[in-house]
C-alpha cells in the first residue's frame, strides 16, 4: 500500500483473530500503554477512527480492514511517569497566546493537517514548536486545514527520534486528545514499528 508517492506503508494481510477494534486515537494509545506498563506485546489493532486512521487513509468499518501497517509509538516522560501516544502530544496553555509544542506521529489533529510531513512509520516524530504573534496565529489557523501553515519563520519544525523540551512554566499536556497534567520538562522519544494496525 502506498499512501504518498514512492512510500510503501504496508501490505494486504488478513486481520488476526485477536485484533482489537479501536475507534479513536485515545483508545489505541490506552491499549498500547496498558501493554507497555505490563511489559506484554501490544496486540494487533484495527483502526476505525481517529487522526492516525485518517493519516493512514483509513477510518472505515472494521469489516473492510485489509492492510497491515507497522506504526511507531510516541513516549513521553512527564514528572517521572511514562506515557505513550499513537497520534500526537500537544503542550499549550492557549491556541491564541503562549508557546505551543506538538509532537506528531499523525499528520492530522482534528480537522487540521498540523504536521503535513508526519509519517507514522518512519521512526521519527515531527516536533512543531511555535510562539508566533497573534496576527500570525490567525493566518496560520486559516491555513491549518490544508497544512500550508508551514514553513513559517515563527514555527520551528524538526523530525526527531528523541528530544527534551523545557517549558518556561507548567503547561497543560494532552496526548491523543486527553489531558495528562501540566509539565515543565518533556522527554519525548519514538519507539519505531512498535505496533501493527490494520486499516
Amino acid at each position: 500500500m502506498t499512501i504518498r508517492r514512492g512510500e510503501d506503508w504496508g501490505g494486504a494481510e488478513p486481520v488476526p483473530a485477536d485484533a482489537h477494534v479501536v475507534d479513536s486515537d485515545r483508545a489505541a494509545g490506552e491499549l498500547a500503554a496498558a501493554h507497555r506498563r505490563t511489559d506484554t506485546p501490544i496486540p494487533p489493532m484495527v483502526l476505525t477512527g481517529g487522526d492516525l486512521a485518517r493519516t493512514l487513509g483509513g477510518g472505515r468499518p472494521a469489516a473492510t480492514a485489509r492492510t497491515r501497517v507497522a506504526i511507531d509509538l510516541g513516549a513521553v516522560l512527564v514528572d517521572g511517569r511514562l506515557h505513550w501516544f499513537v497520534a500526537h502530544l500537544v503542550a499549550r496553555r492557549s491556541w491564541l497566546r503562549g508557546r505551543i509544542v506538538v509532537a506528531a506521529n499523525a499528520a492530522f489533529l482534528g480537522r487540521w493537517n498540523i504536521a503535513p510531513r508526519a509519517h507514522p512509520g518512519d521512526g521519527r516524530l515531527d516536533i512543531l514548536d511555535a510562539d508566533p504573534s497573534l496576527g500570525d496565529r490567525w493566518k496560520a489557523r486559516r491555513r491549518l486545514p490544508l497544512g500550508t501553515h508551514v514553513p513559517h519563520p515563527a514555527i520551528e519544525v524538526r523530525r526527531v527520534e528523541a528530544t527534551q523540551i523545557e517549558l518556561a512554566k507548567p503547561t497543560p499536556v494532552r496526548i491523543d486528545g486527553h489531558d495528562i497534567g501540566a509539565a515543565r520538562t518533556l522527554s519525548i522519544r519514538v519507539e519505531p514499528a512498535a505496533l501493527d494496525v490494520w486499516i
